[in-house]
């Protein structure tokens, strides 16, 4: 005599109690490393090490490169940067310079600036560069982030290329 026939399996009616689902099978031990994933959340935008000497520079897994923050940040990030700002103090100079020769600032936002005279211009102007590279700087993993960044980087490149033209 062989084994038992299976029997039919009957529709579930929409009246019928919900049947347990069974409980997920677990990964393998290779896939879910020797002690699990110890994260409860995601690395924050700042953090403790942030100022100290961070953690991590880089993603672990690149399919989670995009939207993720780090504490640490590489040379070229660094580099563009600081090139920024430079490109920004350079901006600020050649401003007063061409107003002083009798040029007149296109910008409204910078002339509104100018009206608290010189110091507040500069300082007015490298306060709001300084916070948008902060913001940018924290978040360099995200795809608008790095194009802002490239695209400041550009933008200030030209417009002292354009100042040193008028001299």
């Amino acid at each position: 005599m062989g084994a038992p026939a299976p029997r039919p399996a009957m529709s579930a009616s929409p009246l019928d109690p919900p049947t347990p689902a069974a409980p997920p099978a677990e990964a393998p031990p290779a896939e879910k490393g020797r002690r699990g994933d110890r994260r409860r959340s995601d690395t924050p935008r700042f953090s403790r090490y942030s100022l100290s000497g961070g953690r991590r520079r880089h993603v672990r897994r690149e399919e989670e490169r995009e939207g993720t923050y780090v504490d640490l940040y590489g040379p070229g990030l660094l580099f563009l940067i600081c090139w920024v700002g430079l490109m920004n103090a350079a901006d600020s100079f050649f401003t007063i310079y061409h107003l002083q020769v009798g040029g007149i600032e296109l910008n409204p936002l910078a002339a509104a600036l100018l009206e608290s005279g010189r110091i507040g211009f500069v300082l007015g102007k490298a306060g709001m560069i300084t916070l948008a590279l902060l913001v940018l700087c924290v978040h360099k993993n995200f795809y608008l982030a790095r194009w802002g960044l490239a695209a400041a980087a550009s933008t200030y490149t030209a417009l002292v290329g354009y100042h040193l033209w008028l001299l």
